[in-house]
């Protein structure tokens, strides 16, 4: 079965990807995986962002009990975390959530969506926020 992935976090951006993906999936009867990276991974942090996650997809129209939710640590490195996610749910596309930032942003912080658009082996698609 094919698999459209998500990188899902509670933000704008991060809403926007998971309603995007939802609609992917389910347009195409793939498989949805929502890639959730933390910080700590910690059993109570584990069972907080599945819950979390799990109720976001519920508000962006899917079925909670019709996704896989995976769970990683961030580690130094999010876009290469989210990256090897994606390729553990063995997705056939990546969609992440995207901002507007200034040039001297980029410049100054990086961008791991700009990584996992140049390093993911699957096809990404950058959902733009409302």
């Amino acid at each position: 079965m094919s698999v459209v992935a998500v990188a899902f976090n509670d933000s704008v951006p991060g809403r926007a990807a998971l309603a995007r993906a939802v609609l992917e999936a389910e347009r195409d009867g793939r498989e949805l995986v929502v890639l959730h990276v933390v910080e700590e991974l910690s059993a109570d942090s584990r069972e907080h962002a599945d819950f979390n996650t799990r109720r976001a997809v519920v508000a962006a129209g899917g079925d909670e009990n019709n996704v896989r939710v995976l769970i990683g640590a961030q580690g130094p490195d999010p876009a290469g975390a989210l990256i090897d996610q994606a390729i553990q749910a063995d997705a056939d596309m990546l969609v992440v959530g995207g901002r507007h930032r200034s040039a001297v942003g980029k410049l100054l912080m990086g961008s791991t969506v700009q990584r996992v658009l140049l390093d993911a082996p699957m096809p990404v698609l950058l959902v733009k926020a409302d």
